[in-house]
């Protein structure tokens, strides 16, 4: 072990005993009070800032995001103890036992010829692992926000062979799903328009899976423009002393279009039916 990891041991071992010192009689009130149940909305909080950073391409945010997670795993382990369950060395031994066991291309003598092959493999000690899992989507978490969950069920239906053989079949699916959620809509059938809606997205997310384009990342690139061009709005508005309830659709629809112009002039893009 070399120097930056011997430190980077020690470092942790001294954020096991800040949490020990944290938990412990005397220590913070508010970390004594937590239970796993009452961390599971940081947890989500703190793996969502860390998206953000990423995203951000922001190093010293990055950091300090990774942070954040590391001290939840390390708080779940802290409590666990206390209940005489695991210790946060159980959780290093199961990943470390995990990953070298996962990786036979790695560390055993099987090999792997790309990216696909290491998954198939993956999946296959999966099975070994888990007997007791009947199905391959048992395992599925059902906490996922939802086009993360259909997007998972997909893939994993899909290496077993259960999937559409070309794009336009699922284009044709999603235009099928289209028409009967119209049909339940003009229909004023609340639980069937509600269903119906679903399988709408549904298909949106094998469209997302077929042009190998992620759909919570693109729905969210997407909430952001929209959240720029409002801001846009609000700004210009403001500048014109006018408040937001004054403005009329027209105004705001003009100024919408506006920033639109806007961001594709700064993105060099030609204007729609222009040509550069």
């Amino acid at each position: 072990m070399d120097n930056h990891h011997e430190a980077a041991a020690a470092k942790f071992l001294e954020l096991v005993r800040i949490m020990a010192r944290l938990r412990s009689p005397g220590g913070c009130p508010w970390d004594n009070e937590q239970t796993h149940d009452s961390l599971k909305k940081y947890l989500i909080e703190e793996a969502y800032e860390l998206i953000d950073s990423i995203d951000s391409r922001d190093d010293k945010a990055l950091i300090e995001e990774c942070g954040d997670v590391l001290l939840q795993v390390v708080f779940h382990a802290r409590i666990a103890e206390e209940e005489g369950r695991f210790t946060i060395l159980d959780v290093l031994d199961s990943i470390c036992e995990k990953l070298i066991r996962r990786h036979p291309h790695v560390f055993g003598d099987q090999t792997a010829e790309d990216a696909q092959d290491v998954l198939r493999q993956w999946e296959q000690n999966k099975k070994k692992e888990k007997p007791e899992r009947t199905s391959i989507l048992d395992g599925v978490p059902k906490s996922l926000p939802p086009l993360m969950q259909a997007h998972q069920i997909q893939e994993r239906v899909s290496r077993v062979g259960f999937d559409w053989r070309e794009i336009e079949e699922v284009f044709m699916k999603f235009e099928e799903e289209w028409k009967e959620f119209r049909q339940a809509r003009n229909e004023e059938h609340r639980q069937r328009t509600e269903e119906e809606l679903g399988d709408l997205f549904f298909a949106l997310v094998n469209i997302s899976r077929y042009v190998d384009t992620d759909p919570n990342q693109a729905l969210s690139k997407t909430n952001q423009k929209f959240i720029r061009r409002f801001r846009y709005i609000e700004q210009e508005l403001q500048k014109r002393n006018r408040r937001l309830e004054e403005a009329t659709l027209e105004e705001m629809d003009a100024l919408w279009e506006e920033a639109k112009r806007l961001e594709r002039k700064a993105a060099g893009q030609p204007e729609p039916g222009k040509t550069q």
